[in-house]
């Protein structure tokens, strides 16, 4: 490990690739990330539609992951009724809480969800039977019987899929997101919101429908849904139009009605033709006390108080350098890039990624900014595919930052914050960055 400025540590990453230069396959790109409720194993989903898992290596020290096990979770479909390719890509990972020996997480495509089952499976091998040497029959008689004997040979990780939950969204899902009771979830797509029962596939609840009958007055789209983290009954939802809504499910089954909306009203000297583009809300994220809201826009990330709806308590520029270049990022698409967002497991501090594969954190008040970009400068081959290697940080300032040299196609889209302490996981292209 190595010590940055700001004190914190760069630990490692994982990839298939060598270099950062080389080529990578599309289907190789991390789509999301996710810790589970314990910290101890660590969620990855691509583009390939393949899940990969890694468990944390108690053996050193701080905090380092292993291999734990990899699986292919969608495979790509086609929907012959409307002539649409449906990708395998894996837009999100959500982990149930752990009640046994096994776990479970959720996966989801634009239009399937699963329920994956990782276990620890026991391989065992017939170690003795009657035609074993020395009790072979003679004379083509069996002189004693004796019941076969199982012996452990091997114990492997399996994935099994114990639910599919499909044909239930018409457009494609951007969200799931599991109760604090354990037994239901959310799946969000840009028009609805349905509510399940983990343990039912094949019925679902729409909760939430802003279709209007006339598609032609469509104004705005479901970007992201998340459930409170303590009260069941609650869960948000954000739109392209740069607002938050706070729904009760106990006011009336269909939650079209919201409890509390969270807008910032744009000053009318600002607008532009990019305003709608950049005030679309990319995602949205409860504290783990539920008493704030985390909000990521293309420009700006926001802090929300639960208790007041009028303007958010704290507004972090992220691209305000890129304000003179929307021209340029509407052309090659990149004001189109959904970055997510996330607190730290205290509720303490922030965190999301922008380009060149720079990442930023702070602290709830906004006082303290760090700006990290994660450089490889060695790496070792381990057993199997994975590499680890070892990384540096800079703490770099936005305003030191030449906008003409910035690398677009390189961009942190999606992190983790461990729940209970100061370690990040971070997706750049094909590689997975754990900082400490």
């Amino acid at each position: 490990m190595a010590d940055s400025e700001n004190g914190w540590k760069f630990a490692q990453c994982f990839g298939d690739k060598g270099e950062v230069e080389e080529i990578t396959e599309a289907a190789d790109i991390i789509s999301t990330v996710e810790f589970d409720h314990t910290g101890d194993y660590l969620a990855t989903g691509d583009k390939g539609g393949r899940v990969v898992l890694f468990e944390r290596n108690d053996s050193k020290k701080g905090c380092e992951y292993k291999f734990y096990t990899e699986f292919q979770s969608h495979e790509p479909e086609f929907d012959y009724l409307k002539s649409l390719e449906i990708e395998e890509k894996i837009n999100k990972i959500k982990w149930c809480k752990r009640q046994n020996a096994a776990q479970f997480l959720l996966s989801t495509n634009d239009k399937t969800i699963k329920l994956w089952k990782v276990f620890e499976k026991s391989l065992k091998v017939v170690a003795e039977n009657n035609l074993s040497d020395g009790m072979r029959p003679q004379n083509g008689r069996v002189q004693s019987l004796k019941l076969p004997k199982l012996t452990h040979h091997d114990t492997i990780i399996a994935a099994v899929p114990r639910k599919v939950y499909a044909n239930a969204h018409a457009y494609h899902i951007n969200s799931i997101s599991i109760n604090s009771d354990g037994e239901t979830y959310i799946s969000a797509d840009d028009l609805r919101i349905n509510l399940w029962n983990l343990n039912i596939s094949d019925q679902s609840f729409n909760i939430v429908d802003i279709k209007p009958v006339n598609m032609e007055e469509l104004t705005e789209v479901i970007t992201a849904a998340e459930f409170h983290p303590i009260h069941c009954n609650l869960f948000m939802y954000s739109s392209s139009k740069g607002t938050i809504k706070l729904s009760d499910m106990r006011a009336a089954a269909l939650c079209d009605r919201h409890a509390k909306l969270f807008e910032e009203q744009e000053d009318p000297a600002n607008r532009s033709f990019f305003s709608e583009i950049i005030s679309s809300i990319s995602d949205v994220k409860f504290s783990k006390d539920g008493r704030y809201i985390l909000s990521r826009d293309y420009l700006t990330l926001k802090i929300w108080d639960i208790n007041m709806d009028n303007r958010p308590v704290k507004t972090i520029n992220i691209h305000d350098h890129l304000r003179n270049k929307l021209c340029d990022l509407y052309e090659n698409d990149c004001i189109f890039d959904k970055f997510e967002c996330t607190f730290s497991g205290d509720g303490q501090n922030v965190l999301t990624g922008s380009y060149n594969n720079y990442f930023y954190i702070y602290d709830r008040e906004g006082l303290s900014d760090i700006s990290l970009q994660a450089d490889k400068i060695a790496f070792k081959t381990k057993r199997g595919s994975v590499r680890h290697r070892m990384l540096r940080g800079k703490n770099i300032k936005k305003e030191e930052i030449n906008v003409d040299t910035i690398d677009f196609n390189k961009k942190i889209l999606h992190a983790s914050w461990h729940p209970n302490e100061n370690s990040i996981a971070v997706a750049a292209t094909n590689n997975l960055f754990i900082f400490t």
